[in-house]
């Protein structure tokens, strides 16, 4: 098991920039896949962007990319997804997941966190 809660989200405005974070307990978190993800409200849970374990494949949304920076620190069980020149299309509720195996550019995760908002005000 792995336990995931991610944090950082808030009310910006458009422009603006905020930081999440998913801490990871549990089994060892190096050797997750990890992934970002949102929900807006009507719409379908899409991916953001993902990391492999070692951070060495990185991939990202048509949306994300060239604004959003996924990063993670194995020796902190964190993972960071930095958000620039946010949009009010960004709002949406932010999740975190894991998983063991590839294809990182997937839907099925392992496990995953409770969310966090992020709103973008325009």
């Amino acid at each position: 098991q792995v336990q995931l809660v991610e944090s950082g989200g808030g009310l910006v405005q458009a422009g603006g920039s905020l930081r999440l974070s998913c801490a990871a307990s549990g089994r060892t978190f190096s050797a997750y896949a990890m992934g970002w993800f949102r929900q807006a409200p009507g719409k379908e849970r899409e991916f953001v962007a993902g990391i492999s374990w070692n951070g060495r494949r990185i991939y990202y949304a048509d949306s994300a990319k060239g604004r959003f920076t996924i990063s993670r620190d194995n020796n902190k069980n964190t993972m960071y997804l930095q958000m620039n020149s946010l949009k009010p299309e960004d709002t949406a509720v932010y999740y975190c997941a894991a998983k063991g195996s590839l294809p990182i550019v997937t839907m099925t995760y392992d496990y995953w966190g409770q969310g966090t908002q992020v709103t973008v005000s325009s």
